[in-house]
Formats: C-alpha cells, structure tokens, sequence
C-alpha cells in the first residue's frame, strides 16, 4: 500500500515539473504588422537598404560582427527565396527594401520560490509541515531579438515588420548554434509573409 500511495503521490508532482519544464521552454510569439492597403502580390523582388543589418546597442563587438550581419544576410534571404522574391536584377528598381535589426537586450525577473509548508498528497494525506516561507529573487538574463522591415521599393515606407526574439543561454554559442538561431527566427519571422 505505501509503494501504491507514493506512486500516486508522485505522479501529481512530477507532471507539474514537466508542465513548468515546458512553460519555460517557451519563446515569445513572433510579432508581425503590415500595411492593411498594400498589394503584397505586386512585390516580386528586393534589395538590401543601406545599412543591410543594424545593430543595438551600436558598437557592442559581442553581437556586432562580420560574421553575424553574414548570417543574417543568408537566413532572410534564403526565406525571401522560399516565399518567391528574387534578388532585384536592378537594385534601383527593387519592389521591395530589407532592412533587419539584431537588438540584444538584459532583461530582469523576479523569480520567487517556496520553501516548507503542507503539501496534500493524491489520498488526502501529506508531508512537511509548519508555515513555510518563500524567497523573490531577481534574476537578469540576454535577449537577442530578430526585426525584419520590409519597405516599399518605390516611396521607402514600412509595409510589412516581423521580429522574433529568443533568450541566450549564459555559455556562449558555437558558430554552429549561432547559424542555427539565426536561421531559426528568420524562418519564424518570414513564415509569416506575404500577408
């Protein structure tokens, strides 16, 4: 009878440590706006604005590189091509301009966790005891967010905006994990386009 009781006792915590497992698994929603009035099926093909990738904050040698603006260049164009918008033949007369941001950002949360207290198990009965206390603790963490602007070739207005975020992990990425992220939120982003 004991075996039986911890085994229904058990079941009930351990699919709440799956449940918060995946909670925190989760990303953000990919976010995206578009011009209501805009045709998208007369966009046929894009070139890069000037700059192609921006960066913020400015400068930040962690985020900012030759490599990374490379990666980028290839994840959205690479999706572009998928949705059927080709390179421009013509830059001056492209449909469309692609303008992305990589936004790198600390973010805080307060986290608060429980200690002691009366727990119920699945027959009525329990464990612990006493009143228990909780502690709130802040924990900061890097977002690395993903916009893709698209901009109308002929009056330079924004048309479509998509952007993605995902949170790094605090060891640092290989080249590798770093062209798999990037090509993810692209992916994510552009699933989106056209409209």
């Amino acid at each position: 009878m004991l075996i039986h009781t911890a085994f229904h006792v058990g079941r009930p915590v351990a699919l709440l440590l799956a449940v918060l497992a995946l909670l925190g698994c989760q990303t953000a929603a990919v976010v995206r706006d578009y011009d209501l009035n805009r045709d998208f099926t007369q966009y046929r093909d894009w070139r890069w604005a000037d700059p192609a990738v921006s960066y913020a904050p400015a400068g930040d040698p962690r985020i900012e590189s030759d490599l990374t603006t490379q990666r980028v260049r290839d994840a959205v164009s690479g999706q572009l091509d998928v949705r059927g918008l080709r390179p421009a033949v013509n830059p001056a007369e492209a449909d469309l301009q692609v303008k992305v941001y990589v936004i790198s950002e600390l973010r805080k949360d307060n986290v608060t966790t429980s200690y002691g207290g009366f727990f119920g198990g699945y027959w009525g009965g329990g464990w612990g005891g006493g009143p228990g206390f909780s502690e709130t603790r802040s924990v900061d963490y890097q977002v690395l967010t993903l916009q893709i602007d698209l901009l109308d070739g002929r009056d330079g207005q924004l048309v479509w905006r998509g952007s993605d975020e995902q949170q790094l992990r605090s060891t640092p990425l290989t080249p590798v994990q770093r062209s798999e992220l990037i090509q993810t939120l692209a992916t994510r982003i552009l699933g989106g386009f056209p409209p």
